[in-house]
């Protein structure tokens, strides 16, 4: 089966190299198969919220602990879990869990693209706050740094590269904010 794409074989168990150098393509892909075919086995899913009130206006927050405990609680085994901030002012990002990265994350938003002081561009005010808001800076921070993630699950884990952690970013806090998770599979 290695190299052919099966549509009941999307989530499996046994790992299978596959060479794709023969296929002019420089890399190694890993080939997972099932045992049985998905067919045979019932989708389920698991769905948690949780709500965050940071002190800070500005915050990045490891939540990949709390991920990795309702996947536990979930039970599956093979699939795909979401993370998503449930509010336009809010983040949720894949990076390293090292505090001077995240100050130069908080710093790179606040110096090039989403100063709270003006707009980047036009050196005046947000247009949005003109409508009596005050959180322009926090809807770009939003749109850049994205709002969701989807990780596979492998055997039962997250299966996130050697500095891959999941972070929660917070862009005008203060104020409760809900993300929710989503894990479906097998």
């Amino acid at each position: 089966m290695s190299g052919r794409y099966d549509r009941y074989a999307l989530f499996s168990v046994a790992r299978q190299p596959v060479d794709y150098r023969r296929l002019g393509v420089g890399a190694t892909l890993e080939s997972h198969h099932d045992t049985g075919t998905n067919k045979e086995r019932e989708m389920r899913s698991h769905t948690e919220y949780r709500t965050f009130d940071t002190e800070k206006p500005q915050e990045i927050v490891h939540i990949t602990p709390w991920v990795e405990e309702e996947l536990g609680k979930s039970g599956i085994q093979e699939g795909l879990c979401l993370v998503s901030a449930m509010h336009i002012t809010a983040s949720v990002f894949i990076n390293d869990n090292e505090s001077g990265l995240h100050e130069d994350i908080l710093d790179w938003l606040e110096g090039d693209l989403a100063p709270w002081r003006a707009h980047p561009a036009r050196g005046d005010d947000y247009l949005h706050n003109r409508t009596g808001e005050d959180n322009g800076a926090a809807h770009l921070r939003n749109l850049t740094i994205g709002h969701e993630v989807i990780v596979p699950v492998t055997e039962g884990e997250l299966d996130l590269g050697p500095w891959q952690r999941i972070f929660y970013g917070e862009w005008d806090g203060r104020r409760p904010k809900r993300i929710v998770l989503k894990i479906l599979g097998f």
